[in-house]
């Protein structure tokens, strides 16, 4: 059984291996190192004809007097130190992406989800997000509500959320699973491959709240892929409205390019959920720790998987997430 990863292991919650003189920032020649590829000229981005929604990317920003960082975290924690929406769209864009899933970096802001909604409601059209309620605090489903109104279509749940690892046992949290069916908040699990069974058992509570589980449920971070965490996770498909991010390839397998290790897990997601409940995602700016590229991440999907049509890769790499976190 893995071992609960710390806050360092996965998506963000600390960036160790990323400090500020590796971080790419956004010049042209940054970009393409940072992108896995050279510089388009105006014919190539013509032709190229795919429009990408990253599913899941973090942000920050020095300006801690608007945004504060939560107590016992300073400016000198932040790495990358800045990681802006407009630096992130530096590297992505070029790649063809238009829109991105905020996820609420919880380490430097905690609950105060209020950096990645003035970035949703300036620019509603490219930015949705993810928030982090407290559902062992007042009134959660209020809260939702609120956050709901501000552009959050999804809410980032991880084991001992309402004082326990079993949601079932949680006041708040069933309330916010109740919720979220009828407001449209997607509930998204970041969890180890042993908490699955606990999401299999909220999903048959909750059948019309759709559920979308981070970066494989974790699957592959020790560098291997356990024939029962996968089993685990392709029952979830049984639940029509659950869905999985195919991401943070940094963390999992060899957790270096080209990634092909995490094609056959991919293969049999596929086949159990279908393109339409899967979607891609960054995990930035944690793609970006060396040798690991925003280019190599999409291109795996992209280019280097045989049995995907065209119209698959198009749902995994824009209508899912579109579908979850912007109609």
């Amino acid at each position: 059984m893995l071992v609960r990863p710390t806050h360092s292991d996965i998506d963000g919650e600390s960036a160790s291996g990323l400090t500020r003189r590796r971080f790419l920032q956004s010049s042209a020649v940054a970009v393409s190192l940072a992108t896995g590829v050279t510089q388009l000229t105006g014919a190539e981005q013509k032709e190229k004809k795919r429009e990408i929604v990253d599913a899941h990317s973090h942000i920050w920003t020095t300006d801690i007097e608007k945004y504060p960082l939560q107590k016992g975290q300073t400016v000198e924690d932040l790495e990358p130190r800045s990681f802006t929406p407009s630096e992130l769209m530096a590297i992505a864009a070029p790649l063809g992406v238009t829109k991105v899933v905020l996820i609420q970096h919880n380490i430097f802001h905690g609950m105060d989800n209020s950096y990645i909604s003035d970035t949703i409601q300036k620019e509603p059209k490219k930015y949705s997000g993810v928030a982090r309620v407290n559902a062992g605090g007042k009134n959660p489903v209020r809260k939702m509500n609120r956050l709901r109104k501000k552009g959050i279509r999804g809410l980032r749940i991880v084991p001992g959320d309402g004082g326990t690892d079993r949601w079932r046992e949680s006041d708040g949290m069933n309330a916010m699973w109740k919720r979220g069916a009828e407001i449209g908040v997607a509930l998204c699990p970041l969890i180890n491959p042993e908490d699955l069974p606990e999401v299999d058992f909220m999903c048959k509570k909750y059948p019309e709240t759709t559920v979308v589980v981070d970066h494989f449920a974790r699957i592959g971070i020790d560098g291997k892929i356990h024939r029962k965490d996968l089993d685990n996770l392709l029952k979830l498909a049984k639940h029509a409205k659950a869905h999985v991010k195919v991401s943070a390839y940094y963390a999992l397998g060899n957790k270096k390019p080209p990634h092909d290790e995490l094609t056959p897990m991919i293969k049999e997601l596929y086949e159990a959920y279908g393109p339409e409940r899967l979607m891609w995602a960054s995990d930035c700016p944690y793609q970006l720790t060396e040798p690991n590229t925003y280019g190599d991440s999409i291109a795996l999907i992209q280019d280097r998987i045989d049995f995907l049509s065209e119209t698959d890769k198009d749902w995994i790499l824009r209508k899912t997430a579109e579908s979850v976190f912007f109609n």
